[in-house]
């Protein structure tokens, strides 16, 4: 068992998901800790029957959440590996973490993972979609998630490093095409309204077009999608994914994807952007985005809901 490793799981209703992601980690000699927002499926049921240690807490968001449990471990180790229920881990990346991951290491602070899109069954292999680089491994005294709603990254204070070529982490992209287009829509507000709030402000990843395989994917987001004209950028994007990046090779699970993920989705946050800043020309952003959407404004800025006097 390593002793410096914590693997972090967060949950919310996952009894579909969860018996993979803990089957893929059966080989991993690392202690996992879940984190539950209060289930109310059979996700608890399933934790207890594999006696896994877990612990409830109010979601707030995915940042806030991610970094609450990794403040609170009741067992602090060096590293810490964050996971979500829907991931899981191949092989290789299993092999690797047992086998090449020295906790001793001085020279690394974290490591990087390619993660492997699975839509329907099929691997994602085009359009841009592999390798895309997550860091999910670090020193836990050095790394924390980055303060956004939506499209958050770790980030750690040194030095990064890609896993072996095969320590790859799987990603099944929902479970049914009614929950795939319900939750984008969702995400579509959110990434609208952070838009909004923050249109120079790219977080805590740096953007840098020189820089590792995050920051390079942040660089071309803020630097390049989000600067580009609305509606327009949606389709430009899913020509580039669709042709140039070779997307149409997926098949047609691919075709779905790309189109779904890679301009219906894109030009759902437009569309969002679009009405907001219509309606922002009346009223101020607070005010719409309850109407419209019934959120509160606070939960992208950290900050604790509006309290009604």
């Amino acid at each position: 068992m390593n002793k410096q490793l914590t693997i972090v799981i967060l949950t919310y209703n996952e009894e579909a998901n969860i018996e993979r992601c803990l089957d893929s980690l059966a080989t991993v000699k690392a202690p996992i800790y879940v984190v539950d927002s209060y289930s109310k499926d059979r996700t608890l049921d399933i934790l207890e029957q594999r006696g896994i240690p877990y612990v409830q807490h109010v979601f707030k968001n995915y940042a806030a959440q991610r970094n609450w449990a990794q403040e609170n471990l009741p067992n602090p180790t060096e590293w810490v590996m964050h996971l979500d229920a829907g991931e899981r881990l191949t092989p290789g990346m299993a092999q690797w973490i047992n086998d090449s991951f020295d906790p001793q290491r001085a020279q690394v602070d974290g490591y990087m993972f390619a993660r492997r899109a699975i839509f329907m069954d099929r691997w994602i292999k085009h359009g841009g979609y592999h390798p895309i680089y997550h860091l999910r491994l670090y020193r836990r005294h050095l790394g924390h998630c980055e303060n956004k709603v939506y499209d958050q990254h770790f980030v750690v204070e040194g030095s990064t490093a890609k896993a072996g070529d095969g320590a790859d982490l799987e990603d099944g992209v929902m479970s049914s095409l009614r929950d795939f287009t319900v939750s984008h829509a969702r995400w579509a507000v959110f990434e609208a309204v952070e838009s909004i709030l923050a249109e120079t402000d790219t977080g805590e990843v740096h953007a840098r077009l020189m820089g590792n395989p995050i920051e390079r994917k942040r660089w071309l987001k803020s630097r390049v999608f989000q600067r580009s004209p609305l509606f327009l950028r949606s389709f430009m994007y899913l020509f580039h994914r669709y042709i140039i990046k070779l997307g149409f090779l997926d098949g047609k699970e691919g075709l779905i994807f790309h189109f779904l993920q890679g301009f219906w989705f894109r030009f759902l946050v437009d569309s969002t952007i679009f009405e907001i800043k219509r309606e922002m020309k009346h009223r101020p952003l607070e005010e719409v985005v309850k109407d419209k959407y019934d959120l509160d404004v606070n939960l992208f800025l950290n900050r604790e809901p509006a309290t009604v006097v």
